[in-house]
C-alpha cells in the first residue's frame, strides 16, 4: 500500500505540474496585450511598459513560467493586478463557498443515486427499473447551466420558494442554507444519473457472483444481502467516479456561482479571465487543479484499500 501511495502521489504532482504548463501556454496564445485590456486605450506606453514589468511580461515565456513554480514552492501565488491583494488572499477567501457547493452537490446526488442505482439492480428490468434508467440518462444528458437558469426561474422567480442570488448573511446558518439548494441541485443533478448508473452496473455484477449466491442459498433476506454484501462490493467503482465528479463540480460550479452570483472560485477565474489578470488566474486555476487531484488521488487511495488487486497492478 505504501508504495502504491508514493507511486500514485508522485503522478498526482506531476499531473499538477503539466496542467499549470499548458494553462501557462495557452493563457500566452490568446491574442491581445494584457497591458491593453487592463489599463485601456488611453494607458500611455510607459505605462504599458511598468505593468509588463510589474507583471513580468517582459520575461521570456520560460522564464516565467520557472519564476512561477519557483514562488509556489514558497507560498506565494502572486499579486493582484487591481487591487495589489495577495492572490493567495482572494482564492482562500472565495474557496470555501465553493467548498460548500460542492459538498452540498455530491452528497445529495450520493443519497438519492446509490439508492435508485441499487433499486433498478434488485429489479432488473422491471418498469420502475427502466423508469429510473430514462431519468437518469435525462439527468446526465442536462447540462448544469441549463438546470441552474431553469431551477433560477422556477423556483425562485416564479414559485418564490428559495433565494435568487447570493450565498446568504454570513454567520446565519439557516440563510446560508437556503441559499444553497439551488445551485447545489443545479451542479448535483448530473451526477445522480452517473452514480445511479454505475451503481446499477456494479450491483448486477455482484450480484451474479458465486459468493452472492452462497448467501441466497443460506436464506437471508434480500435487503442483508443487497445492502450488506452486495453493496460492499459493488460501491468500489462508485468511489473512483466520485472523485472524478468532485472534480467535474468544480469546474461546474463557474456556471452556479455566475448565474446565482455566488462568490466563489468559479467567478473569481471567470472575472479573471475577461480581465486578463494572469497573476489570479494562474492562481485560481492552480488551487482548482490540486483540489481536482486530490480528489481522484483520495478516491484512488480508498479503491486500492478496499480492493488489494489494484495495489498488484502497479
Amino acid at each position: 500500500m505504501l508504495a502504491y501511495i508514493i507511486n500514485r502521489t508522485g503522478l498526482a504532482v506531476l499531473i499538477v505540474v503539466v496542467a499549470m504548463t499548458l494553462l501557462y501556454g495557452m493563457i500566452h496564445a490568446v491574442p491581445g496585450d494584457p497591458a491593453n485590456v487592463i489599463l485601456g486605450p488611453r494607458a500611455t506606453p510607459e505605462m504599458k511598459l511598468e505593468l509588463q514589468q510589474r507583471m513580468g511580461l517582459d520575461k521570456p515565456v520560460a522564464v516565467q513560467l520557472f519564476t512561477f513554480f519557483a514562488n509556489v514552492a514558497t507560498g506565494d501565488l502572486g499579486v493582484d493586478v487591481f487591487s495589489n491583494q495577495p492572490v493567495s488572499d482572494l482564492v482562500f477567501e472565495m474557496l470555501p463557498h465553493t467548498l460548500w457547493l460542492v459538498v452540498a452537490g455530491i452528497v445529495w446526488a450520493i443519497i438519492l443515486g446509490i439508492p435508485m442505482g441499487c433499486y433498478s439492480a434488485v429489479r432488473r428490468n422491471s418498469f420502475l427499473d427502466k423508469f429510473i434508467g430514462v431519468i437518469s440518462v435525462g439527468t446526465i444528458a442536462i447540462p448544469s447551466f441549463v438546470v441552474a437558469l431553469y431551477a433560477l426561474l422556477l423556483f425562485a422567480v416564479k414559485l418564490k420558494w428559495l433565494p435568487a442570488i447570493g450565498a446568504g448573511e454570513e454567520g446565519n446558518f439557516t440563510d446560508m442554507v437556503m441559499h444553497l439548494i439551488l445551485p447545489a441541485f443545479a451542479v448535483g443533478l448530473g451526477w445522480v444519473g452517473y452514480i445511479a448508473r454505475m451503481v446499477r452496473a456494479s450491483m448486477l455484477e455482484v450480484l451474479g457472483e458465486h459468493h452472492i449466491r452462497t448467501v441466497k442459498a443460506f436464506g437471508l433476506p434480500s435487503r442483508l444481502i443487497t445492502y450488506r454484501y452486495a453493496l460492499r462490493l459493488a460501491i468500489l467503482p462508485t468511489i473512483t467516479i466520485l472523485g472524478v465528479g468532485i472534480g467535474r463540480m468544480i469546474s461546474n460550479a463557474v456556471f452556479a456561482e455566475i448565474v446565482f452570483a455566488r462568490p466563489g472560485i468559479g467567478k473569481l477565474i471567470f472575472d479573471a479571465v475577461a480581465t486578463r489578470n494572469y497573476p489570479v488566474v494562474m492562481g485560481s486555476v492552480l488551487i482548482s487543479t490540486i483540489l481536482f487531484v486530490l480528489a481522484t488521488t483520495l478516491a484512488d487511495f480508498l479503491a486500492a484499500f478496499f480492493d488489494p488487486r489494484i495495489r498488484k497492478n502497479l
